[in-house]
Parts: structure tokens; C-alpha cells; sequence
């Protein structure tokens, strides 16, 4: 699979082979959303609004981290958000509240753990984000906007705002669908949602700019424990990344002034002890999300950064007038 993905971003004569499984791909999405916006397949209008955050690429964009965000921006506008996810590479079943002190990565997935650690409002997991979003609002009713992290393609869940995240740097690939590129729908759908957002790289008309920062790493073992990145640049560095794009982690700890020596894994990958074993290494360094699933692994050379979403405020004002009544 990690060999197909390195084709996503280049063509070559493999996607001449692969060219009619994508076009295939591309008249199933289509097609399943057309039977949704048709009505033909049952969708559900929630009480409460509903805010996608999710893009049209496989792999990671920085949704997350802009979900964070807006959660913050909602709350000091005086709403009262929660988060729905499908709780990817988890094995609970159901709708389920995430507990930062009690749940593992392995129960609720990484990113949701992630987000309900940050303790900015309620989280709650779910293959079926319908039955999530319902668990949720009846478990806290005081909830009056919902956000979900991915499921831009989940059209049982009707939605007031959609959000598309793209990687500013990878974009989107080769432009092919799935499995010749790593498209999950075709480049235009992003005419259809309400916002693209850019992570990273130059955004163009009408699109919003997102930036990544953070320069402080805390300690895996006791997270009260911090270092500032100057205080790391003498230091032999190892960085650890099972994210959807390493490079985007490596780069940035690069442009912290650090020298690293660099250990890329799959997104979502299932950390052990050996792929945090450096005896060489004075700290090894790695994302937040990384960390959720690392902490019962680590040692005290482990340390995580922790990273903020800068977002253009035009953004923010434009859901607030998709939502305020």
C-alpha cells in the first residue's frame, strides 16, 4: 500500500493500469451522492448545526488541528461546540463518549483522543456519525453546534457548513481517484463546499490560508515538563511520525533550527518499543497525535510537540453567518 501511495504524487505508466478501477471510483462516489442529494437515500437534519471539517484526499491535511480551532473560536463567540469522529483504528462499537483520563488510542482511534486530551469540549465516537451526534446531544444538551472531524463523504449527515482541507504542499496528488491517486472524490467538489482551507503553501483566490506553529515540546512521562525548541538544538535528535505526511512534521521541526535524524511510518501506524529505541538519540521527538499512542511506550528522552492552527479570522466569521439564525 506505501508503495502505491509514493505513485499518488507523480504519474507514471502505473496509472495507465490502475485508470479504469479509478474511473470506476469515480462513478460510484458520484453516484452514492447524487442518491443522497436526491433524497432516494435517507439522510438526517440534526437539531443542532452541523459543521464538516474533512477534504477529498486520502491521508492527513491538518483537520484535526483546524477542528481544535474552531471549536475555540466557537466557544469565545458564546457557542457551546462538541466533536463527532469515527474514531478510525479504534475498536469500540457504537456511540461513545471519549475519556481523556480512562480511554486508549486503541479504543477511540488517536485524533479523537487527541482532541478530547486538549479538554476544549465534549468528543464522542462513532462509525455511524448520526447515532454519534444523536448519543451526544442527548448526553449534552447544553451542545448547540456540532463539528466533525472528517466525513466530508459521510452524506447521512446532513450538514450546514462543509469545510475541505487540503494540503498546501502535496495538493491533491496526481488528480486521479482512488486507487490510481488519492482522491476520494473528484477536484470538483471543492466548487461545492463552503470553504477549501490550505495548510501550508500559498492559497489561492478564494481560498483560506492555515498554518501550522508551535515550538514548545512536552515530556511523554510527565507532561507538565516542557523545552522550548532553542534549548534542543545541540542535542543528537531522532523524530518519529506516523502521520499522513511525515515530511510535513520533519520540515517543520527543520525549520526550528533542529537537526533530526528522521523515522517516517504509516498514518495511524501501531507503535511498539523498538520504533522508540535510539539509544543514540538524546530526546526523540514526535507529534501529539503520535503521542497518545507512545505514552505507555515511552521513556524520559520522548517528548511531543504540540502544534496550533493559525487560520485566516475571515474563515471564522463566515461559519458564524452560515449558523447564526
Amino acid at each position: 500500500m506505501h508503495w502505491l501511495e509514493r505513485h499518488w504524487y507523480r504519474l507514471s505508466p502505473l496509472h495507465l493500469i490502475l485508470f479504469p478501477a479509478s474511473a470506476l471510483f469515480a462513478a460510484l462516489a458520484a453516484l452514492r451522492r447524487a442518491l443522497y442529494r436526491s433524497g432516494l437515500l435517507p439522510s438526517f437534519k440534526l437539531p443542532a448545526p452541523v459543521i464538516i471539517v474533512g477534504n477529498i484526499s486520502v491521508g492527513g491535511s491538518g483537520k484535526t488541528p483546524l477542528t481544535l480551532h474552531l471549536v475555540q473560536q466557537l466557544t469565545d463567540a458564546g457557542w457551546h461546540p462538541a466533536i463527532i469522529s469515527r474514531g478510525y483504528g479504534g475498536a469500540i462499537n457504537g456511540a461513545h463518549p471519549v475519556d481523556a483520563a480512562s480511554n486508549t488510542a486503541a479504543e477511540v482511534g488517536d485524533e479523537p483522543l487527541l482532541m478530547a486530551q486538549r479538554g476544549l469540549c465534549p468528543v464522542w465516537v462513532g462509525r455511524d456519525r448520526v447515532a454519534a451526534a444523536q448519543a451526544l446531544l442527548t448526553a449534552h444538551p447544553e451542545c448547540d453546534v456540532l463539528l466533525s472531524d472528517d466525513g466530508l463523504q459521510h452524506y447521512r449527515l446532513q450538514r450546514d457548513v462543509e469545510i475541505a482541507v487540503v494540503d498546501g504542499v502535496r495538493r491533491l496528488g496526481n488528480g486521479l481517484l482512488l486507487p490510481a491517486g488519492p482522491l476520494r472524490e473528484s477536484a470538483a467538489r471543492l466548487r461545492q463546499v463552503d470553504a477549501v482551507v490550505i495548510n501550508g503553501g500559498e492559497p489561492q483566490s478564494g481560498e483560506f490560508a492555515m498554518q501550522l506553529a508551535g515550538a514548545v515540546f512536552y515530556n511523554l512521562l510527565n507532561p507538565s515538563v516542557t523545552r522550548d525548541a532553542s534549548g534542543l538544538r545541540d542535542l543528537k535528535l531522532h523524530a518519529v511520525a506516523g502521520i499522513g505526511h511525515p515530511e510535513r512534521f520533519f520540515r517543520h521541526l527543520e525549520s526550528l533550527g533542529l537537526t533530526i535524524v528522521r523515522h517516517p511510518f504509516p498514518d495511524h501506524h501501531c507503535f511498539v518499543a523498538s520504533d522508540l529505541d535510539h539509544p543514540a538519540a538524546d530526546a526523540v521527538l514526535m507529534t501529539e497525535k503520535d503521542a497518545v499512542k507512545c505514552t505507555p511506550l515511552a521513556n524520559e528522552n520522548c517528548w511531543a510537540l504540540r502544534v496550533d492552527a493559525q487560520v485566516d479570522p475571515a474563515l471564522t466569521a463566515l461559519i458564524l453567518k452560515k449558523i447564526t439564525p
